[in-house]
């Protein structure tokens, strides 16, 4: 977990994102690149009487203008967090001993620089959607988790004291939480307590939670198994419970075992954690 990158917006979560990352740079000596993606204005477009309409010059740049400014204001408060944290510029490539900063930023259209420049990243940090917060959240996120190939850091809208010391595993058998689990091993290695976690009725057929511990255990991992019932919970709701009773600060959950677009229509673990979790989530897909 040497490089991680931070696809960043100007929202309330930002000081969480910045927050629970810099906690896994502690803990990695990592490299953080702050990027932030400014949309080009080809697809601008304004709303007229005969339906979309190619934006006046007068909408162009004042849409250039507001987009600049928040630009800068994203830029302005990943440099002062680094600067109040101690946490300086990248003096090279070469890995270094403690976390170091950078900044990256690039204007398109759409969020394609993230899953492309995320390919060369070890892990990408993004704030978990909120409600009534911008729509754009779900995109960038969905846009790490998808197209990049790399595991995310989804950092809640509150930032944790710590990371990674207690984590819980929400295994459900599937191929998807095995491969989060493989990307998840630098922080379950350092962890001082790794519980396994299975809510009945929430599995795919697979390996049980005591294989999955003994594996951990193989590797060094000081883990062991639990199965919880749902009770009147759904699964996702009995994951967050069972996680935050035992004290998790760190969820690793698979994406998506379902189908994204059923999750969509009637829910799912996956939606539910990326809706309601209050600790850190590692996922991949």
């Amino acid at each position: 977990m040497k490089t991680i990158l931070l696809p960043l917006e100007d929202s309330p979560v930002l000081p969480s994102i910045l927050q629970t990352t810099l906690h896994a740079a502690r803990v990695f000596g990592s490299y953080m690149e702050g990027l932030h993606v400014r949309p080009g204005l080809t697809g601008v477009v304004a709303a007229g009487a005969e339906g979309l309409v190619a934006a006046t010059p007068g909408l162009i740049e004042s849409f250039e203008r507001e987009d600049q400014a928040r630009a800068q204001r994203v830029r302005a408060a990943f440099d002062e967090f680094m600067r109040q944290n101690n946490v300086p510029r990248s003096p090279s490539i070469a890995p270094q001993p403690g976390p170091t900063s950078g900044w990256y930023e690039e204007t398109i259209q759409g969020e394609s620089t993230i899953g492309s420049r995320g390919r060369v990243f070890d892990l990408i940090a993004v704030g978990r959607p909120t409600r009534g917060g911008s729509s754009s959240a779900m995109s960038t996120l969905e846009a790490a988790l998808f197209e990049s190939g790399r595991p995310l850091l989804i950092a809640p809208p509150n930032a944790p004291q710590k990371l990674g010391e207690r984590v819980c595993v929400a295994w459900n058998g599937s191929t998807e939480t095995a491969r989060t689990m493989a990307f998840a091993m630098p922080f379950l290695v350092r962890s001082k307590d790794v519980q396994v976690l299975l809510i009945e009725g929430g599995g795919v057929p697979g390996p049980t939670p005591q294989d999955v511990a003994n594996y951990l255990l193989r590797n060094g991992v000081p883990a062991a198994a639990k199965v919880a019932k749902a009770m009147k919970r759904s699964v996702g709701e009995a994951v967050l419970a069972e996680a935050a009773d035992w004290g998790a600060d760190l969820l690793i959950k698979g994406a998506y075992t379902q189908s994204r677009l059923r999750q969509m229509i009637f829910g799912g673990t996956t939606s539910h954690i990326l809706a309601e979790s209050t600790v850190p989530v590692f996922m991949a897909h």
